[in-house]
């Protein structure tokens, strides 16, 4: 992870402070709210590098959409000039309502104006209150302005979890939607088991441990970005049964109508459509069959333009 300091350099900020995982169509909306009212002040995100969770209780902590560096990155495309990402250790839970106003936004990030949910808690124990933020700020000269949920198209409040599930359970169309792009996860390319390229489908196999949350085995349509290019891409999730060999989900791509070595390479993998579940079949004659199959069906949405670069 690269840092991300608070900057301390006394340039005037408009500030929004949360964990803004996934970096959704809510989260884009504040950062839209801020950028309308900067006036010309650089827009600052303050985020955390972990869910506070996973330092108070490991076990319920969920599993990030995001790495800390897609997340800087998705923020940014947003519309953040800085992201700021505190380190959530047992020292910074600790630290006091005031030491946080004083030390982060004040002193770190010169803030003269303060976006955030109306829910927003900060500081030790959750003591801090919108209502004691504003207060300091009239103490300290910056204002607060507390911003309702943005809902989606059924009203219903949007939230990291709600993407999350929807994940979970292969759903990457209505995770797009909340979203507002197509989820993605990408990680080093790395040697796998060669039986793609016999089969006439070499693949493009990421290391296991990726950045990003890796959506239900299954197969998918969409893209990879791989060498400084982007290709339509037919991707396998989980652990190939028909070897019965493989001891962990794995993130495959075939790259279609495209020739290249990437290992070594960071791909990222795009996930825009689910074809099919993953099945066990009877023999590799089969299973090439199926994989006919799913490029036929890809083939098609790129056709029909609801999968395009």
């Amino acid at each position: 992870m690269n840092a991300h300091p608070v900057p301390r350099d006394g340039v005037e900020s408009v500030v929004t402070i949360g964990k803004f995982d996934g970096v959704h169509i809510g989260h884009r909306a504040v950062i839209d709210q801020l950028r309308a009212q900067a006036n010309g002040r650089r827009v600052a995100v303050v985020t955390f590098d972990r869910h506070p969770l996973a330092l108070f209780d490991p076990d319920r902590a969920p599993a990030p959409l995001l790495s800390v560096d897609q997340k800087v990155e998705a923020l940014r495309d947003a519309g953040a000039d800085v992201v700021v990402v505190l380190p959530f250790t047992a020292e910074f839970a600790a630290l006091s309502p005031e030491d946080f106003i004083r030390d982060i936004l004040v002193n770190g990030l010169s803030a003269s104006l303060v976006i955030v949910g109306a829910d927003f808690r900060f500081g030790a124990g959750g003591a801090g209150t919108v209502e004691s933020l504003a207060a300091s700020g009239e103490t300290h000269g910056f204002e607060v302005v507390t911003l309702d949920h943005v809902s989606g198209a059924s009203g219903a409040k949007i939230s990291t979890s709600t993407i999350r599930e929807a994940l979970l359970a292969g759903d990457v169309e209505s995770a797009a939607i909340l979203l507002g792009r197509p989820h993605s996860v990408r990680g080093l390319v790395v040697h796998g088991h060669q039986r793609g390229r016999v089969m006439g489908y070499p693949t493009v196999n990421l290391e296991e441990y990726n950045e990003g949350l890796v959506p239900k085995a299954g197969v998918y349509g969409g893209i990879i970005r791989v060498l400084g290019q982007e290709f339509f891409a037919a991707i396998s999730v989980g652990r190939n049964p028909t070897f019965n060999d493989v001891t962990r989900d794995q993130v495959e791509t075939y790259a279609l109508d495209a020739s290249f070595d990437a290992y070594g390479s960071t791909a990222e993998i795009v996930f825009v459509h689910r074809i099919r579940d993953v099945e066990a079949f009877g023999s590799v004659e089969d299973l090439i069959v199926a994989l006919d199959g799913d490029l036929v069906k890809i083939r098609g949405l790129i056709a029909s333009g609801e999968l395009h670069l």
